[in-house]
Order: C-alpha cells, then structure tokens, then sequence
C-alpha cells in the first residue's frame, strides 16, 4: 500500500511559483509507517494513473477552483481500486459533493494535520467513516512540513505558516468562516526552525502562507480599550508582542533571505509593524485593497479601507517603510462603472503598488457574497451545460461564464474586456521597467520583469480568456517563461546553517 497526495489543477505550468503547503504537511502528518507519500502537483505535471495501485490511499485537497479537476481524479482512483479521500476548503463546505460527485470513501472536513494519521489506519482496518471533522486545531498542533520531499528544481518560493484564521469578515473571503476569526499561531521558534530548514535546503525566498499576519491592529486595540474590554485587550498585546518576537528572530537569519505575506490594509498606519517587518526582510505583502472607490467597499464589507486620495496615501506608506505591495482590485461590483477601471489603473500606478492583481468579482461559497448571491436567485436559476449556475465551479471551464450575477450597466464581456485590459496597461513592458527600479541590481530587474510576465500569464490570461485555444497558448507562454524566471530565484544550499539564538528584544515591544 502506498500513500499519494496529489495536487489537482487544470492547468501544468512545469514549475510553481509557491509550494503548496497543505501537500507537505500532509506527507508530514503521513504515519512513517506507511512510507514516504507520493507527491503530485498538477500545477507542475498532469497525475499519472499508472502509479497507482488497488488499495492504496489517495489524499486530494480541492478548493472551488480546482474542484472540478479534483472529482475527476477521485473517480479515475477509484476506478482502480484505491481509497480515495477529499480534504480542502471545498470539501469542508460540500462533503457531500465530493461523495456523489467524486467517488469519495472519506471526506476530512476542517484541518487535517491531526486526524489524517487515523483516516489511513481506519481505511486499512476496513472501519473508516465517510466523514472525518479535523476541527480547528491549536498553532501547537500545526504539523511541519516534509520539505525533503520537495523537489528545489520545481519552485522559486517555498511556504511556511505562521498562524491561521482572520479577525475580519470580509464579504467575498470564506477564510473567517471556514478557519475562524481567532487567530491560531505557531510559536515563533517552530517557525524559524522550518525556515532554517528550507534555506539549508536552497530556498531563499518564503511565502509566510497566513490567512492574515497583521491578526491584532491598533484599530483592534483602540476600540477594545473604548470597550473597557480588558481580557480582549490583553489577547490583542499577546498576539501583537507575539507578532514583534517572530519578526526580531526572522531578522537573525541570512540577510539573502526574502518574505512575503499578506496583511490588510490596516497595518498601513502601524509603521511600528511595517519597521519590525522591514528589519525581518518581509519585503512584500498581500493587500487587499478590492475597490477604489468608498461605495465598493461598503459593498464587500470592507469599509474599514480608505479609498481615493487617502488609498494613495495609505499604499504610499507601506513603501515608504520597505514594504512592497501586490494590490488586489475586485471588478464587477454593483458599484462600478465604465471609469472605474481607468481610474483603478491609475490609482495603482499612482499609488506605487510593485505588483496587482485584477479579478473578476466572483461569489464562491463559504462567503456572504455566495449566499446573497444564491438566496436572490431564487427559482429563477440559469442552467449551463445541464449544471445550475449556483455551481459554477462544476460547469466545464470551456463553456463556464465568466460572471455570474448581471450587473446593472454593463454587460459581463464589457467588464472581462475592460479587466483585461487593465492587466494589459498595468504589466506592459514600460511599467514593468519603471516599477523594477525599486530594485538594485540587474539580475534583480530581471527576476522582476520575469516575475511580472509570468504572473500575468498565469493568473490574467488563464483566468479571464473566454475560449481554450487562448488559455492552452497562456499556458504555454506560462511554462516558457516559469523556465528562466526559476532559476533567477536559484540559491546555493547552505547545509551548515544553525537556527539562530532565539532572543526576545523588549524593545520591539509596542508602545501604545
């Protein structure tokens, strides 16, 4: 019997900017009894049937955008005599679409780290249950990831995480409800030890894979005190010291090393945060900024964000402190209208933004968007490909929409054309060059317009093209570019490496 772990994805790139984490810690949370797992990410190379054998354990994590690939994969292991299991985002919020759909024997609903050891053992001994809850588990119990069975010659950045769930809720997000708006963090030393391991490895560059590193804001605190909320305010401290800890001790470690994370737009006004993080080499994060305008934030539940010439301001700060930021814009929104787009792409040069990233609105479920979404349709639910267009994720991505909800002044091709468009101005070969001046050496701008080229053909031409010639020549392009680019990320091992003392500065300690 052997264990596999696979990936799925519609689209091989041949190699991936991020690892993805969760198929790691799977191999780590794998009983060692039952050998080292086999590893596919289909981002990588299509899953090869071949490999598998009746009654082994076929793990497979989906999220709605890889849903559809997923099932099929179950349904081929099953075929061949395999237990095939579902975990995942998606399968914690439909198990019973990955049995029906995805020839399921087991769906492990909320974190796996824990429970996944049982699941083999309860399918081997013929008492396995069809539904597993893993729960939300303590940052104590997060399991390390199998890094020795990553392939460096695969990736340009590993991941390593640092804490789990977000404080906000946030309309189109389904990341509070699924791992919860307590923050779950890992002790800072356990998370320097991975890092420590990767760069003896030869990664130098980090992902920090957290649904949110900014989890306790000063605007968090601020209204905790006005409360008299005195057990909340100490909770906010703890976090927010915990927070300066992992950062101080990320500064002890080879300055050739370089993060990225993602925070809300909040920690803006924290130069304190964005000082400490500069220090630990977090040189990039995440922001989401959604819309420019106040009424498209109120519309997402994000009215916690500035907009306008404050935006600009707040984008301009983060750079200021050594901070760079992938902007994240949301199109589609009730509230906009034909010079939104325009005025987005400008706002984002303006601002000084180093990368972003233009989606489509888009209701996926586990968020309030979906279920609004869903609740006023009512009866009245279109049907594409014999599959109702509340599970979109289901449709063939050939003849799935783009959009799913009318927008009130323009048609759903206007507002993919204008998308495109936006991606276009914003990655054409002139801003990329002006942008890549926040680096300081050549080889560092050439990584950068790599880096910006590929990102923009894997996730602009292959999410918004309408028909599967363009998403087949995006990929292709994808895949000539990720070549190069890699190995601009390439560092030497450094085997010899020793985790640093773990001292804690009490002067990075807030001042509030």
């Amino acid at each position: 019997m052997r264990v596999h772990l696979i990936n799925p994805s519609d689209s091989s790139f041949g190699i991936g900017v991020i690892t993805p984490r969760w198929l790691y810690v799977l191999a780590g949370a794998t009983p060692r009894k039952y050998g080292d797992p086999i590893i596919t990410d289909e981002t990588l190379e299509r899953f090869k049937p071949d490999t598998l054998a009746a009654g082994d354990v076929v793990g497979i994590g989906i999220h709605t955008g890889n849903a559809l690939r997923g099932m099929e994969l179950g349904r081929m292991a099953r075929e061949r005599g395999a237990w095939v299991v579902y975990g995942g985002i998606h399968a914690t919020l439909y198990p019973e679409e990955a049995a029906q759909l995805g020839a399921a024997h087991v769906v492990v609903k909320g974190d796996g780290d824990v429970v996944w050891g049982k699941v083999i053992a309860d399918l081997l001994a013929g008492t396995a249950k069809a539904v597993y809850d893993g729960g939300r588990i303590s940052g104590e119990q997060f399991v390390p990831a199998r890094w020795d069975l990553a392939s460096r010659q695969s990736y340009m950045w590993a991941s390593v995480q640092t804490v789990r769930g977000c404080p906000k809720h946030c309309s189109f997000c389904s990341v509070w409800r699924t791992d919860g708006q307590k923050p779950r963090l890992r002790t800072s030393d356990v998370v320097v030890r991975e890092i420590v391991d990767l760069r003896r490895r030869g990664f130098r560059f980090i992902a920090l894979a957290d649904d949110n590193f900014y989890p306790a804001s000063l605007e968090d605190l601020r209204l905790a005190r006005k409360q008299g909320n005195t057990a909340r305010v100490a909770e906010l401290e703890g976090i927010r010291a915990e927070r300066f800890d992992l950062m101080e001790k990320l500064s002890k470690l080879p300055r050739d090393m370089v993060f990225f994370t993602q925070i809300t737009m909040e920690a803006g006004e924290d130069t304190q945060f964005l000082d400490a993080m500069r220090k630990a080499n977090i040189k990039g994060a995440l922001v989401g900024v959604e819309s420019a305008t106040a009424e498209g934030l109120k519309a997402v539940f994000k009215d916690f964000n500035l907009s306008g010439d404050n935006l600009v301001k707040r984008l301009r700060t983060f750079r200021e402190h050594g901070v760079h930021v992938l902007g994240s814009f949301i199109f589609g929104l009730p509230t906009d209208r034909t010079d939104t787009f325009a005025a987005t792409a400008e706002l984002a040069k303006k601002s000084g933004i180093t990368f972003a990233q233009f989606v489509m609105l888009t209701p996926f479920p586990g968020t309030v968007d979906f279920d609004r979404w869903e609740k006023g349709l009512g009866e009245n639910v279109m049907h594409v490909g014999g599959v109702p267009i509340t599970r979109h994720w289901l449709i063939p991505a050939e003849i799935r929409p783009k959009m799913f909800s009318p927008h009130p002044t323009m048609t759903t091709d206007e507002i993919r054309e204008r998308t495109q468009a936006v991606w276009d101005d914003f990655y054409s070969m002139p801003e990329i060059w002006k942008r890549s001046k926040c680096v300081p050496t050549l080889r560092g701008r050439l990584a950068f317009l790599f880096t910006s080229k590929l990102y923009r053909q894997m996730y602009a031409n292959t999410g918004i093209s309408t028909d599967s010639a363009r998403r087949q020549k995006a990929t292709k392009i994808a895949r000539w570019i990720a070549i190069p680019t890699r190995k601009l990320f390439e560092a030497k091992p450094m085997p010899e490496l020793k985790v640093p003392e773990q001292a804690f500065s009490s002067e990075l300690l807030p001042i509030l």
